[in-house]
């Protein structure tokens, strides 16, 4: 499912709408006082608020602002919203000028995401206040988040403004969100209007309250919550707005592809990641930054022994005339990335470069690339066609947040980060159930850890140690991949200011080599770099760059890997399902819950993958360990339900399912 273009706001006119103090003592006094916040996020793990119009983010800021002022507040606020007609940054800027809370308005400015149809993880306070902000209208993002909401901020506009409102089919859509004892708050629901929203409500197992007697919200400044500062501010009174608890008769139930790993009594989770790639140590970190104590294990005496392992790896997005599950997961992951990236590689702290990346096109014509870009409404900041950028003169996409990393640093650094250890020089050969727990076993059946769960991102392994778990995904393949090294003092050397891709790649290393590589072999286990695989390379920089020089491949370094994918060339990602390998065919038995969607098969309790990046494990690596971390926690997920479906491991089963009707 694609959510199509997004439409920029206009600009706020001049003395139109609210000033920004008395739209943050709105927000304030009607959206967290009818929520009764911040007193019921006091002492939680994580809360949970669901923000159905984000407009110029008033109730976000006054949300963060009261999180912040609060001494008992949750440990992490995660804020969905979503935004129809987002504001350009400038104009957000504009229009929070003069507000009561500079430095919150200057953090949010300075992360406003690129526009484009996608759903944003943004995080502030070192990752204890997350933004997930979904650019799409209502009915098409509403269906697509993945979550368990603790308080709705609901803006339920007149039906001069927005004719078809919130129905009762589109009020139904959060009940399977809500959280046990959550709140709503609306405000604009008044006369007919709110009769009808208040009938929704019910229908959908919230039930309405006074609103009346909204209590006084603390912490904005000159704000004192009352109602003769609302009626100084010109806002209306506690009466037109609603407010509702959550008191479904029939709670909604998680469907197996979409439940938290049961919490052990009394202390935090443990989880161990089997691989300490780039795969295994994103997962490590997002699983850390929720509270998770994580143990890494790796066959090999470091970080990044294997593939992950190269002096330099890309990163970038990707545009397809379908804009279908493989460009969408890419375009989030790249936008994804560059936010991880950037402040690591611009402050020194990593190896590589953030500056733009060039990525040659030879199908399309550029009338028909700058076409498409318009079709699909993709912003200049995203993506660009460029004339004659690319090898022998063709046109060429250039992405402004693309660039390189070193991935072995990345993952040092990475598992470098608190709550979590790593075990190197182990090998996991058998994973035993214990109870509700997991025993990683090695080859003479020595326990190394047992745990409440297990991550497998150890590439083609990962399919052998959740045999017991009876995989239902296909054979990976196993793709071997050279790399090629030019040293820095080789005359004559192209500039290469800017890393190249198109049918290979070269970038120039930070110490001022130059790379390059490209080769793909299946079914081949050679170990060392061949020298025919070096002229291979050599050939590709030059019809990149142009270059003429001659250099001697025998006397090239490089470094092999393997590289693994699924047939779909998407990876592996989330809980592993059970079922026969290959799956059956045959529809479910009579009476069993169905199959035909992923979130719907039935899973292997405490046992997560991910694998299968393929060549793309820079762009994949960050995101992706957000998406498991949240798997695992319960936390609200960072990308569409559709895009989960489409990584989901259990994809295979149920596509069998529907090969068989």
């Amino acid at each position: 499912m694609s959510w199509g273009p997004v439409r920029p706001a206009p600009p706020p006119g001049a003395g139109g709408g609210l000033p920004p103090a008395a739209a943050l003592h709105q927000a304030q006094r009607v959206l967290l006082g009818g929520n009764q916040l911040p007193a019921r996020w006091a002492g939680l793990p994580r809360f949970v608020v669901l923000d159905t119009c984000f407009g110029l983010g008033h109730a976000f800021l006054a949300t963060w602002a009261a999180w912040q002022q609060d001494a008992r507040r949750c440990g992490r606020l995660v804020y969905l919203a979503m935004a129809d007609r987002p504001p350009l940054r400038a104009d957000l800027q504009r229009a929070h000028a003069g507000s009561p809370l500079p430095a919150l308005v200057a953090g949010l400015a300075r992360q406003w995401p690129l526009l484009t149809p996608d759903l944003h993880c943004i995080d502030f306070d070192g990752g204890r206040v997350r933004l997930l902000l979904a650019l799409g209208e209502v009915a098409q993002v509403l269906p697509e988040w993945v979550a368990s909401v603790d308080a709705f901020y609901l803006h339920a506009a007149q039906p001069a403004q927005q004719p078809d409102g919130w129905d009762a089919r589109r009020l139904r859509g959060l009940h399977r969100l809500a959280a046990p004892g959550a709140t709503l708050a609306a405000w604009h629901a008044a006369g007919a209007a709110g009769e009808a929203l208040r009938d929704g409500l019910r229908t959908a197992g919230f039930q309405p309250q006074a609103a009346a007697d909204l209590p006084a919200v603390a912490g904005l400044p000159g704000a004192d919550g009352g109602p003769a500062a609302a009626a100084a501010a010109g806002l209306p009174p506690a009466c037109e707005h609603t407010v509702a608890r959550f008191a479904p008769r029939v709670p909604a139930a998680a469907p197996p592809g979409r439940l938290a790993l049961a919490s052990p009594a009394g202390r935090c989770p443990q989880v161990a990641v089997v691989g300490a790639g780039l795969a295994g140590a994103a997962v490590a970190r997002a699983l850390a930054a929720q509270g998770v104590a994580v143990l890494v294990i790796d066959r090999q005496a470091g970080a990044a022994g294997e593939t992950s392992g190269n002096a330099g790896g890309l990163f970038h997005g990707i545009v397809h005339g379908h804009d279908g599950p493989h460009a969408r997961w890419l375009r989030a992951a790249a936008l994804h990335t560059e936010r991880v990236l950037r402040p690591l590689i611009e402050s020194g702290q990593l190896p590589g470069q953030i500056t733009g990346l060039l990525r040659g096109e030879q199908a399309l014509s550029l009338t028909s690339m700058q076409a498409l870009l318009q079709r699909q409404g993709l912003p200049e900041a995203y993506v660009q066609a460029l004339p004659n950028a690319g090898a022998d003169g063709q046109p060429a996409w250039f992405y402004p947040g693309g660039g390189w990393v070193s991935p072995a640093a990345l993952c040092a650094h990475w598992l470098a980060g608190a709550g979590i250890d790593t075990r190197y020089g182990h090998a996991v050969q058998r994973l035993q159930p214990a109870g509700a727990r997991w025993r990683l076993l090695d080859a003479a059946g020595h326990c190394l850890a047992e745990v409440d769960a297990v991550v497998l991102c150890n590439a083609a392994d990962a399919t052998r140690l959740a045999g017991g778990a009876t995989p239902a995904w296909p054979p990976l393949q196993s793709l071997r991949g050279q790399t090629t090294l030019l040293p820095a003092g080789h005359p004559g050397l192209p500039a290469l200011p800017l890393p190249m891709a198109d049918g290979g790649y070269a970038l120039r290393l930070a110490d001022g080599r130059l790379m390059c590589g490209g080769s793909s072999q299946a079914g081949d286990d050679e170990a060392m770099p061949r020298a025919a695989d070096h002229q291979t390379h050599l050939a590709t920089l030059r019809r990149l760059t142009g270059w003429a020089g001659e250099v001697d491949p025998a006397a090239l370094q490089g470094r092999v890997g393997w590289r693994v994918q699924a047939d779909d060339r998407l990876p592996l990602l989330g809980a592993v399902p059970l079922g026969p390998n290959p799956p059956a065919p045959a529809p479910a038995p009579a009476g069993s819950r169905r199959l035909d969607q992923p979130r719907l098969v039935p899973r292997q309790a405490g046992l997560y993958v991910f694998t299968a990046l393929g060549s793309r494990g820079i762009t994949q690596a960050a995101l992706g360990g957000e998406i498991l971390a949240s798997a695992l926690t319960g936390a609200p997920q960072p990308v569409p339900a559709s895009l989960l479906d489409a990584l989901d491991p259990a994809r295979f089963v149920a596509r069998a399912v529907n090969r068989g009707r």
